[in-house]
């Protein structure tokens, strides 16, 4: 009994010790600050910009657009907000319309953050398992996509 007492006593130390490991870094919405800015390339045939607003009250969004063929193919909002000490962002898609894509917006926690890159990990059901952005050069942005399948791909941009 004294045996299996100390052992769910060092059990529990350690689990609690390694508690800090597991949580979303620190981070707050400045941070990204670098990510401001509109942002521009080719998807495929078609194109994509996003259009990324200064973070204020705890919350940075952008505003992303699809085109092909001078047509409208898809917009997207990104909402990135302060929660816990850290961040959470979530997306929405929709076809031409207004016509959702999926019910609801995923959600993604943060994974790491560093000077001028930024990953997010998908905590809800969608078509991404994680989402990162960096800006190797001033006038270089960086969208680094896994998809949920496991296919890993980057979409290079250029400032406006």
């Amino acid at each position: 009994m004294r045996v299996a007492s100390r052992a769910l006593a060092l059990t529990i130390v350690l689990s609690l010790l390694a508690l800090p490991m597991f949580a979303a870094p620190k981070a707050t919405v400045q941070d990204l600050a670098w990510m401001t800015g509109t942002w521009k390339g080719s998807l495929g045939p078609g194109t994509l910009e996003e259009t990324w607003a200064t973070p204020d009250g705890g919350v940075m969004a952008a505003l992303v657009r699809g085109t092909a063929n001078d047509k409208n193919n898809m917009v997207e909002l990104i909402v990135i907000e302060e929660e816990n000490d850290s961040l959470v962002l979530r997306l929405q898609q929709w076809n031409p319309g207004f016509d959702p894509r999926t019910e609801g917006p995923q959600s993604f926690a943060l994974k790491e953050s560093s000077e001028r890159k930024v990953v997010f990990e998908a905590t809800s059901e969608g078509g991404l398992k994680t989402l990162g952005y960096s800006r190797p050069a001033d006038d270089e942005f960086v969208i680094s996509i896994t998809t949920a399948g496991g296919q890993s791909f980057d979409i290079p941009l250029k400032a406006q």
